[in-house]
């Protein structure tokens, strides 16, 4: 195969954060960028605020927490995954309506390495790319000494629970969405799923 057609996965640096902004967007189906649009301060955009927390170096959504996906220097995809090492605090009924089921969920993940978010820019689907990543983030939960895996996934987004399925993962609880501004998903349920690995 040519060097310029295989895709390689890399631990994300600062300089990628604009790109892991556009990903993790496109992850949370919209719901970042309603989130950024509340944290603005005056001419500043919802991007400008994602990329800011993107370039930190601690907090769920950093870029230290990245692996990238690139082809011939095109970033094609990333996935964001860390160790969830203690329950959660924040009581999900004083958050913000599209974030609690998940936060509610991830109480359920204490002792897990935790896939935030995964995504692929339309011009990488369809070619491996989220399963090479998903296993790169699998390889890094067995360096870091964890031996379940935990992500969370709207049941209405079937594409990604059959990848999921597929890569081994099943069903262990369910959270209703609650009432949101951030379509497409308005109703249903949350599903967390984990891996033995």
């Amino acid at each position: 195969m040519n060097i310029q057609n295989q895709t390689l996965i890399r631990q994300a640096d600062v300089s990628d954060a604009e790109h892991l902004t556009k990903l993790i967007n496109l992850a949370g189906e919209g719901i970042p960028n309603w989130l950024w649009t509340r944290s603005c301060i005056e001419g500043q955009t919802p991007l400008e605020v994602g990329i800011e927390r993107a370039k930190r170096k601690t907090g769920g959504f950093s870029y230290t927490n990245a692996l990238v996906a690139e082809r011939a220097g095109q970033t094609l995809g990333m996935v964001l995954s860390y160790a969830i090492a203690e329950v959660p605090t924040d009581n999900p009924n004083d958050l913000p309506a599209p974030i609690a089921p998940f936060v509610a969920l991830e109480k359920l993940s204490v002792d897990t390495w935790f896939i935030n978010a995964l995504a692929v820019f339309p011009e990488g689907r369809d070619q491996s790319i989220g399963t090479q990543l998903m296993a790169a983030a699998e390889d890094q939960a067995k360096m870091h000494g964890f031996s379940k895996m935990s992500i969370q996934v709207y049941a209405q987004n079937t594409g990604a629970v059959r990848l999921y399925d597929r890569l081994g993962y099943t069903l262990v609880a369910r959270e209703p969405v609650r009432l949101h501004p951030c379509p497409p998903y308005y109703t249903g349920d949350v599903l967390l799923l984990m891996k033995n690995i």
